[in-house]
Order: C-alpha cells, then structure tokens, then sequence
C-alpha cells in the first residue's frame, strides 16, 4: 500500500545546503559576540525556522540579534549557494522516480520561499517543484517542531496526514512528523541515527529511498 503523498524536508535532503548554511550561522553569531561553533549551529538550529536563532540566543545571553541579522545572513547564504551548492546525492534519481509512477510529492522547509527557490535554482531542481509543491514555515505561524507546516501541505496538496510520508533529516523535522501524524523516514547521512528517535524507518542513502516507500501495514 503506496503512499498518497511524499513530503521531503529541503535542506540536508534535496539541497546538500546544511554544511553550507551551519557554517556560516555559526561563523556570523560568532562575530556578533555569540560564540558558536559549527557543531553547536548543527545541534540547535538543523532544520529550524529563523526564530529559532533569535529565540535561543534572547533566551541564553538576554540580547537580541540586530534587525537585518535575517537579510545580512541570507544574503552571504545566497551567495554560497551559487557558488557550491549541490543536489544530495541520489536525489535526481528520487524526483524522477516519483514523477514517472504519478506519486504526489511536494516540499516542506523551515527555510523561506526565496531560500527554497534559490537552492532549487542553483542545483536545477527548480524543474521538478512548480509553485503549489513548495511550501514554507512562512506559510504558518510556527516552524518546526510544531506540525502546522506538514499539516498545511498535505491540505494543500489534498492528502490526509494518516497517508503522508515525511523525509527529514533533523530532530526537530521527525518531531513535527510525528505529531502531525505522519510516517517519517530518518534521513541518517550527516545526523546521527540516534537523534532521530521517533522515525517510522531510518535510512542512510537517497539511492534506497524508492525502495522504502510503500506503507507499512497498521
């Protein structure tokens, strides 16, 4: 029994952006006075919406990041993207794969529109996400862990949540799966398996993805 919707997290699982963006999270707090690590941005801030940052370091040094902390960040981002950004390996393979059985799938991220669409661009996945498969925690009032943005995709995309599949590679992803209701499969490439406990099937490559995706029975 087939799932009726794929939902695929963004970034560390279509768009190898996660080493990219970390580094240079940790390297901008850093030079803000908030000294962070490349390991400590993974640990915190992996999969989370913006005001994630913002609410943590309010939260550890009572200071607030400055105003344009988003627009300054997203710009040296954008910039990197061009520069090196890549597809995960074996992702290609999955769209394709999908799009050739008329599986529905569509995109879930805690990144903005502009940084979904400029990742897509950069690594040419554009072609395989047009508008009504992308979708955002600006679309919702909370990021993950909260599960309002798959809950808003999959009524988007006319899918009940008990028939949804998520592929996540961070905590807070598999957190908001799981309360949403949702199957997901762990994506266990740069995250340990062991952080992300709660994952309906843990898997290593994209190259097995296909494979995996038929519903275990209830």
């Amino acid at each position: 029994m087939r799932y009726d919707l794929v939902i695929f997290d963004n970034d560390g699982v279509l768009v190898d952006s996660e080493p990219l963006s970390n580094r240079l999270l940790a390297g901008y707090l850093t030079e803000l006075g908030h000294p962070t690590s490349y390991e400590d941005s993974l640990r915190d801030y992996m999969g989370a919406a913006m005001h994630r940052v913002h609410d943590l370091v309010l939260e550890r040094t009572g200071k607030r990041l400055p105003d344009d902390f988003d627009d300054v960040f997203h710009a040296r981002v954008f910039a990197a993207f061009e520069r090196e950004l890549k597809p995960v390996p074996g992702a290609v393979g999955v769209l394709e794969k999908l799009a050739a059985d008329g599986t529905p799938y569509c995109v879930a991220s805690s990144g903005s529109h502009e940084r979904i669409r400029v990742g897509h661009r950069a690594t040419g996945l554009d072609r395989w996400f047009e508008e009504g498969r992308v979708f955002s925690a600006q679309d919702v009032g909370r990021g993950k862990p909260a599960p309002d943005l798959f809950l808003y995709a999959a009524e988007r995309m006319g899918v009940a949540p008990g028939r949804c599949v998520v592929v996540e590679d961070s905590p807070l992803g598999v957190q908001a799966a799981v309360a949403a209701g949702m199957d997901v499969y762990g994506f266990a490439a740069m995250t340990p398996a062991d952080r992300l406990a709660g994952a309906t099937r843990l898997f290593s490559s994209l190259a097995d993805l296909t494979d995996l995706l038929v519903r275990p029975e209830a």
